[in-house]
């Protein structure tokens, strides 16, 4: 059997990831803003020996109507890189990575925070680089409105140099060595003056016991996935299919030889949202309560803001999505909506409960046995170098998952008994980063 090991992640949302998770009888309604939930919650993704958690944000409410907030909002939610903060010093070896946008940021406040986060967590730090797609975040930062889809990418592009360069103005020892405060021959002044942004300066904090903090990214266009080829060392993928997944895994593992990169030197993580128990039909009939919790308007408002189209309420809920235009918002997202709802021809009702579960990740039910088979058979396609678990409720499904499948994965040999390493480099295995 081979060495390779899967990849796991746990993607942390307050309740839970099913958009009525926050409905159900088990939920914990205050999740979002209770620190002690999610220090449980990190603390049992690390007890099954996670790479990482995961924590994604967006800057803004995310329903414009008050009424359809009021029936849909899952939680209020913790801004991510201060909860990063506060769980780097409540574990030891799990990797911390948060979602910080290009779009609303600048580059040295950025790479400052995380190189903080780095150094509070003994280099477990990460960072899921995200360009702003949303309407209603633009509201909240630019009065100029949505940036069009390859501004957004080129500036992230940007973006994401000068913040690599600012974490490598600091070589090890650099600081506090031999009787003085710097060597001068350690440190290395940035001076980007592009389009964008303008820094000129040094990093005032040691290099990571990782080199640098793992870059993570989920850009699926062509762009996207040319930025995480370029610069990224975890990509978070969104697909239904083994074939999607075979050729979102292939595209971008092919695009990193022209970088000088290896194919190890990335680790491609598609979402999955599992329901586990010990029959196939007791995972099902905990699936089901979820469903049944979802009012109609909510599951069609959240596929229409997916779709950055506004509005579904004027086609019949029962008959097929109407033809889409392409949108300056999640392009790629647009296209997995439209395809699986071609796919398996459903109507605007059912591809908005199938989308509600786990807003387009794949979905997953059975028995622990099960849940493994359908893993592996990815991992070892071609398709997958690990996963982004997304439970659907929060802390049962978590709890589920490392209790019934790691003990599945860990006896086929496919998953770590005991950590690696210390950094979160060195778990998920991807090496040294070269220098920008």
């Amino acid at each position: 059997m081979s060495d390779r090991k899967m990849r796991l992640g746990a993607f942390l949302m307050a309740g839970g990831h099913h958009i009525s998770s926050w409905r159900h009888p088990d939920a914990y309604a205050p999740a979002g803003t209770s620190i002690e939930h999610f220090i449980e919650l990190a603390q049992i993704a690390e007890r099954g020996k996670f790479d990482m958690m995961f924590v994604e944000d967006a800057a803004a409410i995310r329903e414009r109507s008050p009424d359809m907030a009021s029936q849909a909002a899952r939680s209020t939610m913790f801004e991510p890189l201060s909860l990063l903060a506060a769980l780097a010093v409540n574990t030891s070896h799990i990797g911390l990575v948060a979602t910080a946008s290009t779009t609303y940021n600048e580059p040295y406040g950025l790479a400052r925070t995380f190189a903080s986060i780095d150094q509070l967590s003994g280099g477990r730090a990460g960072w899921n680089l995200v360009t702003s797609a949303s309407e209603l975040e633009a509201e909240n930062f630019a009065s100029s409105g949505l940036r069009p889809h390859s501004e957004r990418y080129e500036r992230a592009e940007e973006f994401a140099d000068a913040a690599l360069a600012l974490w490598d103005s600091v070589e090890d020892g650099a600081y506090l060595q031999g009787g003085q405060f710097a060597a001068p021959s350690k440190l290395h002044p940035v001076h980007h003056k592009r389009k964008h942004f303008t820094v000129d300066g040094i990093l005032e904090s040691p290099r990571s016991q990782q080199g640098r903090p793992i870059m993570v990214q989920a850009g699926a266009s062509d762009v996207g996935k040319e930025l995480a080829a370029r610069t990224a060392d975890v990509v978070f993928a969104a697909s239904q299919t083994i074939a999607e997944s075979q050729g979102y895994y292939a595209d971008v593992k092919r695009r990193l030889e022209k970088y000088g990169r290896q194919p190890d030197d990335i680790k491609i993580m598609p979402g999955i949202s599992p329901i586990v128990a010990e029959t196939e039909g007791e995972a099902r009939a905990k699936y089901q309560a979820l469903q049944d919790l979802i009012p109609d308007a909510v599951g069609v408002a959240l596929l229409a803001s997916y779709l950055s189209i506004g509005d579904l309420s004027a086609y019949p809920i029962d008959g097929p999505l109407p033809d889409i235009p392409q949108t300056q918002a999640m392009q790629s997202r647009q296209k997995l909506i439209v395809d699986l709802g071609k796919r398996e021809n459903l109507s605007i009702r059912d591809l908005a409960r199938n989308f509600a579960g786990a807003r387009g990740h794949w979905q997953v039910f059975g028995t622990p046995s099960q849940i493994a088979d359908a893993m592996e058979e990815r991992f070892l396609a071609g398709a997958a170098d690990g996963f982004n678990v997304m439970a659907p409720l929060f802390p049962s499904g978590l709890e589920d998952f490392v209790t019934m499948v790691i003990p599945e994965l860990q006896r086929r040999g496919m998953f770590r008994t005991e950590y690696e390493g210390r950094t979160l480099r060195e778990n998920l295995g991807v090496g040294a980063p070269a220098k920008q």
